[in-house]
């Protein structure tokens, strides 16, 4: 199908006014937003600014301040979720940046198609999931989000257009993907959608007790395209990194293919700063681990729930009170993969801080294509802190560092507590990459981890 008019899809949200928030609400900055609804816009957006520096947001769904500028000027991208072409018999799919993956599913899905890479929610942006070269549960056989981008167009502040492809500006190509906003604006981009026959996901949920018994059920689920680990961080003794391993594959059975329906449910309030402690958390992992009877369970599950399980609980991020969150994600290659994951484990158990959502997987060794991209063959595991200053800070910093000597690197996205120092031995590439930077894109994130501030 190929449209000459771009079809409008329907809004997903409502922006927030400034102050623009991260999805860890923390830190929280001022800033002076401007939506942008044509490609155009960005061009007289940016002609219009003399001072400050600007970045093009989506979502907001990254959780630290890469998606932030203190004082500066976001270009909110949402009002630019055109679809532009679909061919159904390659499933190469165009579409403005500012589309969310939740927009596509909802087209592509009733059409036969699913998303080739997604993160744990679909209300982020194409452009933003190509900024932060987004992974997901199938890292070991598909590689990151940017392995299915097939071409976007790069606009400058200087008014120069470039279209990229692996072939034709490469190096803008490899920049752009997993270059967190800042080398261009990306006005439109053409992915590779997946064909399906069903919404359904052969799902395989197995009980395991420890690193062991989690790496050798990685082993085992090389060949399925789908596996993450649910992680108790709260267990100790005989129970000490026990999990859940989900894994599927979609199901081959033709069954009916239909748009999900819109969430209904809303986190009603902010919980207060004492509700997610250690004993509370500890009583809802344990709760979480047993509430799945036998070792091993076999269904037949909608894709809504095995890959977005949190989207269905808007505003799911209230629970951790107005002090919002801190996540920590590494990225810590095999050599030391199996080490760095218990001495990080213990850590956190030895601060009394607990994480309420805690994921296990494996990286592939698919590369991926962005120069600053996150993953690399070996273990991630990610974690979520509620906000308590004198306790998560620290804790961040140790963990950073040992990250570092594990010859591991934390994820951009993800980051609001990162060091330049450790930024900077993560991505020794950093250097090469700023090159690509536009003169006019920063980002608060950017400022902080390499110094470089423009002028107000």
């Amino acid at each position: 199908m190929s449209m000459s008019d771009p079809y409008r899809l329907k809004d997903a949200s409502q922006i927030p006014s400034a102050p623009f928030e991260s999805w860890g609400r923390y830190p929280t900055y001022p800033a002076h937003t401007v939506p942008l609804h044509w490609q155009s816009d960005f061009a007289s957006a940016s002609a219009g600014l003399h001072n400050g520096g600007a970045l093009a947001v989506g979502m907001g769904r990254s959780y630290g301040d890469s998606c932030l500028l203190k004082d500066g000027n976001l270009f909110v991208t949402t009002g630019m979720n055109r679809l532009i072409s679909f061919d159904p018999a390659t499933g190469l799919l165009t579409a403005e940046a500012g589309i969310t993956l939740a927009q596509i599913l909802d087209f592509c899905v009733p059409r036969g198609f699913f998303l080739p890479v997604s993160p744990g929610t679909k209300y982020v942006t194409l452009g933003g999931a190509i900024a932060n070269d987004i992974h997901g549960k199938n890292h070991h056989s598909a590689g990151t989000f940017g392995c299915h981008i097939v071409q976007f167009e790069l606009l400058r502040s200087d008014g120069t257009r470039r279209l990229c492809t692996p072939d034709q500006n490469p190096d803008w190509f490899t920049a752009t993907i997993g270059g967190l906003g800042l080398t261009g604006f990306i006005s439109w981009a053409t992915l590779r959608m997946k064909p399906i026959v069903s919404r359904m996901i052969d799902y395989e949920g197995i009980q395991f007790h420890g690193i062991d018994e989690f790496l050798s059920l990685t082993e085992q689920a090389r060949n399925l395209e789908y596996t993450v680990s649910w992680v108790d961080v709260t267990s100790t003794g005989k129970n000490f990194l026990r999990g859940i391993f989900m894994q599927g594959d979609h199901s081959p059975l033709p069954a009916e293919l239909k748009p999900s329906p819109e969430p209904k449910l809303v986190f009603p309030f902010e919980a207060p700063g004492f509700a997610l402690n250690h004993a509370t958390v500890s009583l809802f992992n344990t709760a979480f681990f047993h509430k799945q009877i036998h070792k091993r369970v076999v269904a037949l599950q909608d894709y809504e729930p095995f890959f977005y399980p949190l989207d269905k609980v808007l505003h799911w991020n209230r629970m951790y009170g107005k002090g919002g969150l801190l996540q920590f994600q590494y990225a810590i290659p095999w050599e030391h993969a199996r080490e760095a994951t218990v001495a990080v484990m213990k850590e956190v158990a030895k601060s009394g801080l607990a994480s309420f959502l805690a994921v296990l997987k494996a990286f592939g060794d698919v590369p991926s294509p962005g120069m600053m991209s996150f993953p690399l063959p070996g273990i991630t595991l990610a974690l979520d802190f509620p906000i308590k200053p004198d306790k998560s800070f620290p804790l961040f910093e140790r963990l950073a560092d040992m990250t570092r000597e594990f010859g591991g690197r934390l994820y951009p996205a993800k980051d609001a507590a990162m060091t330049a120092s450790q930024f900077q031995a993560f991505y020794p590439q950093w250097e090469q990459f700023a090159r690509y930077r536009d003169p006019l894109l920063t980002s608060s994130f950017w400022e902080r981890v390499t110094g470089d501030r423009l002028p107000l």
